[in-house]
């Protein structure tokens, strides 16, 4: 492929999804069944915050969308760490 680039020899999953009825195409080193995962949660994610904002534009839908996600994926990460330092304190 022109102008492609790859660090690894990782075998890569095409797959056409759709999110908010629009197909993308994703590529990526996850099996197929966790990328239509994905794809369905951002989905759902975007339903739901157009249901509670009808009147946003797709635009504006999918960034409050990539704001939800990474601020959940924050909050997941800061519980993690936490609880990794109280589990290395009840081994020392």
């Amino acid at each position: 492929m022109k102008g492609a680039f790859t660090l690894s020899n990782t075998q890569k999953n095409r797959l056409t999804v759709d999110i908010y009825g629009q197909p993308y195409v994703i590529l990526g080193t996850e099996s197929p069944s966790h990328i239509r995962h994905v794809a369905a949660l951002v989905n759902d994610k975007m339903r739901e915050i157009n249901s509670k904002n009808p009147g946003l534009d797709v635009n504006k839908l999918a960034v409050l969308t990539a704001v939800n996600a990474v601020n959940d994926y924050l909050k997941m990460k800061e519980e993690l760490e936490r609880l990794m330092i109280e589990l290395q304190k009840e081994k020392d």
